[in-house]
């Protein structure tokens, strides 16, 4: 599987007068065991901008619409979600945080690791980011 970031168009099944579906098998966009899953809801902020030193996540905008805002050492890029077919994989040392959220935005994440509250996975400093990335490519 390809570590760097990736965006991902779901797969949407309609069966009219029934409902739509957006399967997703996880073989065919991570290679990580799935060790947490966490929904964002009711947002009334952006969420925390940070990376992971290890971490990887894969997000599923489950309902509405949001902006990803992604760095992954070229400089900040938008990308806009909506659901039921955006999905993003995020992999360490690629700098996220989430915007724009709809009232009714649900945003599902499943994580390669388990919640550590002492944080010492992330970098929540922008500047230092940019540092240890540059360090990563040179």
């Amino acid at each position: 599987m390809n570590k760097q970031f990736q965006q991902f168009e779901l797969k949407k099944i309609v069966v009219p007068g029934k409902f739509t579906m957006s399967p997703v098998e996880l073989k065919d966009y991570i290679d990580f065991e799935v060790k947490r899953v966490y929904f964002i809801t009711k947002t009334e902020a952006e969420t925390g901008a940070h990376c992971h030193k290890v971490e990887q996540e894969f997000f599923v905008l489950q309902q509405g619409t949001c902006t990803a805002v992604i760095d992954q050492g070229n400089g900040l890029e938008e990308i806009k979600m909506s659901a039921p077919t955006s999905a993003i994989y995020v992999p360490a040392f690629v700098w996220h945080h989430f915007k724009d959220f709809s009232a009714d935005a649900i945003l599902l994440a499943l994580s390669s690791t388990n919640y550590n509250p002492d944080r010492s996975d992330y970098i929540e400093d922008y500047d230092e980011f940019k540092t240890q990335i540059s360090l990563i490519k040179n």
